[in-house]
């Protein structure tokens, strides 16, 4: 039986009474932008989340999306693009103006939540169908039991905007196979259900068809925790669905090469030897010309993203993401990606530099060293939320 939904006009919030206890159900509810989130939103379930922590009789948490079309494409970046255009500009990194004050508020909050999830005590169960993209994927991977349907598509593509593969891409995409969290952060390309199985990313395909029986089962959980939940996952995923054929596992071992590169340049030489043996692979021939196409910031702060945050933990992750981002809203990379593709829509963005070996190293530098000598907005995540 289900309490009646508590309705907002961005996030549903309903609790469904189990055998044993409740199930909190968080649903990202603005299917006609795909769910994209914005600070409303980002607050709106951080306050849930913290209802649902200090609820003794909540067991677990489903995060699902209204709609068929997208769990969540990303962050709401016309927002984000507004902020910047009225933004001071820089012309050079020494003369850095501050970040945009919107665009403090909302990063900060977003790694927040991300944090959150990552560390919550209870359960969470996402249910990935459709669009999973940049910030949607933020919560997806944050996520501790991971279900695609078969109309999953997931993906990074900052490089086509001049962001970079923000929260928790560090992280995350560290933990993939070699070489392949680093061929999605400099390519953007796009990933089905079954390259998600095969790099780690889900733990399940289930068909989009059973969500309501699945959310029945759970309720009949003799005993709602982690395991019960992964039996019941297993039962229920399907490996005989209609799917495409996966993109990313006959490349792994080509794409193994480019997590032993010593550098930006020798990674970029790899990935274009690679597309050079399969000129007939349009997955690998679209991907290099994204990669072309797209900013050379964005390349160097995916390159050193990776190698710096191998070793960090997930906490030093997000505080160097947040560096990294106060810093592209700031410099006008990210502001003029987001206006050729989403605003005027000319697919002709005029990035500061032709080409990576033009980038001043201090650009990349800058955008590492936001908080040096300064508090630290997330510096308290471990505290606020424990490991």
């Amino acid at each position: 039986m289900s309490e009646k939904p508590v309705f907002d006009a961005k996030i549903k919030l309903q609790y469904h009474q189990a055998s044993s206890g409740k199930i909190a159900q968080l649903t990202l509810n603005k299917p006609k932008a795909l769910n994209a989130l914005d600070l409303d939103m980002v607050k709106l379930l951080l306050d849930a989340l913290e209802s649902i922590r200090n609820d003794d009789s909540v067991h677990a948490v489903l995060l699902d999306s209204e709609g068929d079309k997208a769990f969540c494409a990303g962050g709401d970046i016309v927002s984000m693009h507004s902020a910047m255009k009225q933004n001071v500009h820089a012309t050079q990194v020494n003369e850095l103006p501050p970040t945009p004050k919107f665009m403090k508020a909302f990063f900060t909050q977003e790694y927040r939540l991300d944090y959150c999830l990552h560390t919550f005590p209870k359960p969470i169960i996402a249910w990935g169908n459709g669009i999973i993209m940049g910030g949607g994927l933020g919560l997806f991977a944050a996520s501790h039991i991971k279900i695609v349907t078969q109309s999953a598509r997931i993906a990074m593509p900052e490089i086509t905007i001049g962001l970079f593969p923000d929260v928790g891409g560090s992280y995350f995409l560290n933990r993939m196979p070699a070489g392949i969290g680093m061929f999605l952060g400099l390519t953007g390309a796009s990933i089905n259900a079954n390259d998600t199985l095969d790099i780690g990313l889900a733990d399940a395909i289930i068909a989009h068809e059973q969500k309501a029986s699945f959310i029945e089962a759970l309720l009949a959980l003799p005993l709602i925790n982690s395991d019960q939940i992964c039996r019941l996952t297993e039962q229920f995923k399907d490996d005989n669905l209609a799917l495409r054929e996966p993109n990313i596992a006959p490349l792994m071992a080509q794409l193994s090469s480019l997590s032993s590169s010593s550098s930006l340049q020798q990674s970029i030489v790899s990935l274009r030897e690679i597309a050079e043996q399969q000129p007939d692979n349009h997955y690998v021939q679209k991907a290099l010309a994204t990669f072309e196409k797209g900013s050379a910031v964005t390349a160097h702060l995916v390159y050193q993203q990776l190698k710096r945050g191998a070793d960090l933990s997930l906490a030093d992750c997000f505080r160097m993401e947040l560096s990294m981002a106060f810093t592209c809203a700031a410099l006008g990379e990210f502001e003029e990606g987001v206006r050729a593709l989403l605003i005027d829509k000319d697919n002709a963005p005029q990035w500061k530099y032709a080409n990576i070996d033009e980038v001043p190293s201090s650009v990349i530098e800058a955008h590492f060293a936001q908080f040096i000598g300064q508090t630290h907005p997330l510096g308290q995540l471990e505290e606020d939320f424990g490991e």
